[in-house]
């Protein structure tokens, strides 16, 4: 990965966290790397773990952010869920798998934020 990739990537986390924070969550974790994969942001929503996969997306790329999100993704991130729950027994085990699709505009300002909750059936 360049590191332009990482810093957007970067850049991603770092616009969803706050996101999530406005909405009354708690960020617990951030990049979170296991032998499965890697999970962006872990964060808890009342009584439930959310597992957060970030997507950002500038213009003229490859789609909008909420099409990035591919079936292996999918079964990698529900994979994850339960190998970091089982991990971390301390923690809510009601799990929920969220997508944060972030497009910007041909100004790197944010154009959209989508929060799209359960977007991955476990």
């Amino acid at each position: 990965m360049t590191n332009r990739a990482m810093r957007l990537g970067q850049s991603g986390e770092r616009l969803a966290s706050d996101y999530l924070k406005k909405e009354g969550y708690e960020v617990v974790d951030r990049n979170v790397r296991r032998a499965e994969g890697e999970i962006d942001l872990v964060a808890l929503d009342k009584d439930t773990l959310v597992f957060v996969e970030v997507k950002l997306r500038r213009p003229g790329g490859t789609g909008k952010a909420t099409e990035a999100l591919s079936e292996a993704k999918k079964r990698r991130m529900a994979e994850l869920a339960l190998a970091y729950s089982a991990d971390h027994p301390d923690l809510p085990q009601t799990l929920r798998v969220d997508l944060i699709a972030i497009d910007l505009k041909v100004d790197g300002s944010v154009g959209s934020v989508n929060h799209i909750r359960s977007a991955v059936e476990r």
